[in-house]
């Protein structure tokens, strides 16, 4: 049940922690801010589940710089005050005990995947960067999608939400971002990072302030302004922290954090871990239906490369009929593209688009991977309380590639399912013993532990969570979400949308049971 109380000094007092010279003076300020029950524990959510999911593969190289004694623990909170004051930013940054808790989170116990994220941000900041510099917004915004998708542009939240900036299905479609069978603009570097400059600005219209704008951006407008509503028309966030929902108390202290991360790294030992993506491109404009194999066949462009350079192709086709789309290959490859150029879109052309339609056979079907390179083939059956999260951890695999190799959307897999699972040769029969494992010892090769004094289901557990945290409508005949909407000040329709994973509005019926608002 979330707690709402109003402590209108936290702000003030990370301000006073902030312009504080003497050290005995910050360690009364950080004492006093403590008092305020923020607490230095990490909000769980769909943030340290992408944070979880980032494994290191083949993908990526080992740091330059190694790690050859113990990293710095234990910074008095002067050093970490001191270096976020020396930001240059338009934005300030505070510091309590939550930011210091996402910065120990970042530079103490997930070292490897800010390793990770270091190195994919060579490619991607570029982009944001780009797109943030023509809207004149501030730069610091880049560290968004950190928290949003770990880098990840195939990253797909519980509620549906999907690319590198987590857009959901309506709020895409509201900022032209086309999603259909074939193509999700959401996954998009460009056009994602374009509507999400768009949503921003937006948001700073509406509030005036970057750390409303970064909540609302996380959990809606509706619920920050119910949140502003019920402090009393208060509009700073740290003044309202107690009236948001609980992954988003923990958002804004976590951008902090990946901010100070990004700018910090060396001095926590933290160094890039190179990805294996091509930096330089060029882009190709396709007016004819494509696939990936078509290309690769023909110029030899790895098959991934293709798909790492275009998440935004869900099936490896370029569909273009009615216009043309652009296609991102390495800048190496151009000349050799336009001059094969016939012989790419002529090669078994029957096979991949019989009489040229945007259709393929299930002898061809597209979707079905091939085994990645040096990997062997391993089948996982599906047990109650089992989630893609937990089963991609425990074979140490990308959870978006377990839904890719099994065609899994929005993350929805059923008991006595048989999962495909590519693990690496040399360690087939460790992962083949996973699937005769108890759920406890599957945890357990994952470092987790499970209280066995109080067995209860997972979906028993999940089911009582739900019904003591959240308030529900049930559906009437002539209902639509945003008649629903009304009947709850500071709810929208696309919050109860997110709530309840929906993805097209109309499709609600009499008796359905709806997820409305976080109980107060």
């Amino acid at each position: 049940m979330l707690r709402f109380f109003i402590f209108a000094g936290v702000f003030a007092v990370s301000l006073n922690i902030l312009q504080a010279q003497d050290s005995a003076e910050v360690d009364s300020l950080i004492t006093a801010s403590d008092t305020l029950d923020l607490g230095n524990d990490v909000e769980e959510g769909f943030f340290t589940e992408n944070l979880d999911s980032v494994k290191i593969t083949e993908q990526f190289k080992e740091p330059k710089v190694t790690l050859t004694s113990g990293y710095p623990t234990k910074l008095p909170d002067s050093v970490y005050i001191q270096r976020l004051q020396s930001l240059e930013s338009p934005l300030e940054f505070p510091f309590n005990s939550k930011v210091k808790a996402y910065i120990q989170l970042y530079t103490e116990k997930k070292r490897q995947q800010v390793e990770i994220m270091l190195g994919l941000s060579d490619y991607y900041f570029p982009i944001f960067e780009e797109a943030l510099d023509a809207a004149e917004l501030p730069m610091e915004l880049k560290y968004l999608p950190i928290i949003e998708s770990a880098l990840n542009p195939r990253a797909f939240s519980r509620a549906g939400a999907s690319g590198l900036w987590q857009f959901m299905y309506g709020t895409g479609k509201m900022y032209g971002l086309k999603v259909d069978s074939y193509i999700d603009d959401r996954r998009d570097p460009v056009k994602s990072s374009q509507a999400a400059v768009n949503f921003l600005k937006d948001l700073y219209k509406q509030y005036g302030d970057w750390y409303l704008v970064i909540a609302a951006y996380n959990c809606g407008p509706g619920n920050v302004n119910k949140a502003i509503y019920r402090s009393g028309g208060k509009r700073d966030f740290w003044q309202i922290y107690y009236r948001l929902p609980r992954e988003t108390r923990g958002y804004v202290p976590a951008f902090i954090a990946a901010a100070y991360a990004m700018n910090y790294h060396e001095e926590h030992v933290i160094y890039p871990r190179e990805a294996d993506i091509v930096q330089a491109t060029d882009t190709i404009m396709i007016s004819e239906l494509l696939h990936f194999k078509q290309v690769s066949a023909v110029t030899g462009i790895p098959v991934q490369t293709l798909r790492d350079l275009n998440p935004q192709y869900r099936r490896d086709v370029v569909p273009a009929q009615k216009k043309a789309y652009a296609l991102t290959i390495p800048v190496d490859a151009t000349e050799k593209f336009i001059t094969l150029e016939d012989s790419i879109f002529a090669y078994q052309r029957e096979k991949y688009f019989a009489s040229d339609r945007l259709v393929v056979s299930p002898s061809n079907h597209y979707n079905a991977p091939a085994a990645p390179k040096n990997k062997a083939k391993v089948y996982y059956t599906v047990k109650s309380g089992d989630a893609v999260g937990l089963i991609a951890d425990w074979y140490d695999v990308y959870s978006s590639d377990l839904r890719y190799w099994n065609n899994i959307r929005r993350n929805l897999i059923k008991v006595g399912q048989k999962l495909v699972v590519y693990v690496p040769k040399n360690k087939v029969d460790h992962y083949k013993k996973i699937n005769g494992m108890s759920y406890a010892q599957k945890q357990a090769i994952s470092g987790r532990t499970v209280n066995a004094s109080k067995p209860v289901p997972a979906d028993k557990k999940l089911s009582q969570t739900v019904s003591s945290e959240y308030e529900y409508y049930t559906v009437r005949s002539g209902d639509n979400l945003w008649s629903i909407a009304q009947k709850y000040p500071g709810v929208s329709n696309n919050d109860i949308m997110r709530l309840n994973s929906l993805t097209n509005g109309s499709k609600i019926s009499p008796g359905q049971r709806l997820k409305i608002k976080p109980k107060s």
